[in-house]
């Protein structure tokens, strides 16, 4: 048992040695490519802490889509997920004839420096459901908070 926790903790430090020269390049490269909201593009995500979304391969990516441009260089991004996931903190689409889970608890304003190449654009819809799914998630979900328990 313990070896198999060692095993997994230096797995672990590789993954975020690895992770750490892959953000040294994103950082020096020279990339900030015009994009539009509704839009997915290939993000490097990174390896990320605990139980946060973690990108594959080794460039760390996933697909993300883009929820609002924040500047020349930033952008707020919500990665997706093909792997079914459920609850609030998720909104499910098809893209590309495939089911898609946006992790709307994992937007995160990122640099455009973390983009490789346009996946596809979202529908009108589906960009809208997401919008909706954010509303009720944090800011519904927080008025009924304040209604039911008060202001701390």
């Amino acid at each position: 048992m313990e070896g198999d926790q060692e095993a997994q903790e230096a797995q672990i430090r590789e993954e975020f040695d690895n992770w750490i020269e892959q953000k040294k390049y994103l950082h020096f490269r020279d990339r900030s490519p015009r994009i539009r909201i509704g839009e997915v593009w290939w993000c490097s995500v990174g390896y990320n802490v605990g139980v946060e979304i973690n990108g594959k391969g080794s460039t760390y990516i996933r697909p993300v889509v883009i929820y609002k441009v924040l500047g020349r260089y930033s952008f707020l991004g919500i990665p997706l997920t093909s792997q079914p996931k459920h609850g609030t903190w998720y909104a499910e689409f098809t893209f590309k004839n495939r089911a898609q889970y946006a992790a709307l608890c994992s937007m995160r304003a990122m640099s455009k420096a973390r983009l490789f190449k346009k996946y596809g654009e979202l529908s009108k819809g589906d960009y809208l459901g997401i919008i909706n799914a954010l509303r009720r998630l944090y800011i519904d979900e927080n008025i009924e908070l304040i209604r039911t328990e008060g202001a701390a």
